[in-house]
């Protein structure tokens, strides 16, 4: 189900407890919800849908995949870059990593590990700050 996106950055600015099989069905409002805004959006955490979980969803192409419990656990090659958010008005300048490697479990409950480069590895960056309660 598509939601509404939430604004208010003092939610926002809190940080999302671990997600659980029981969360999935947050996850997949989160996806239907990205689909709906894909025209100016490529990535959204749960609390932008008023959920204080730890969940993730990510555009890659045409295809969204849905992370529960991101954490970033390597950083590879700090830059400067600007982005704004869906939440929040403006854009802002933020440090991020050319390449990330990440630990995350999906919707069947089977937890990954894998490198995210470039676009991809910045997109995650911002939607795991949301999860920690960071405003970019």
């Amino acid at each position: 189900m598509v939601r509404e996106i939430v604004h208010d950055p003092v939610f926002l600015s809190q940080k999302c407890t671990e997600a659980t099989a029981e969360d999935i069905p947050i996850a997949e409002d989160l996806i239907d919800t990205l689909k709906a805004n894909m025209d100016r959006c490529v990535g959204m955490a749960a609390n932008m849908i008023g959920k204080r979980k730890r969940i993730i969803a990510v555009a890659k192409g045409p295809m969204i995949i849905a992370m529960l419990n991101p954490e970033i656990i390597g950083t590879f090659e700090e830059y400067e870059a600007e982005e704004g958010c869906l939440s929040l008005e403006g854009i802002r300048k933020v440090k991020r990593y050319r390449s990330i490697r990440l630990k995350w479990t999906d919707v069947q409950m089977k937890e990954h590990i894998g490198i995210l480069d470039g676009f991809q590895a910045q997109i995650v960056q911002h939607e795991v700050d949301h999860c920690n309660g960071i405003l970019v």
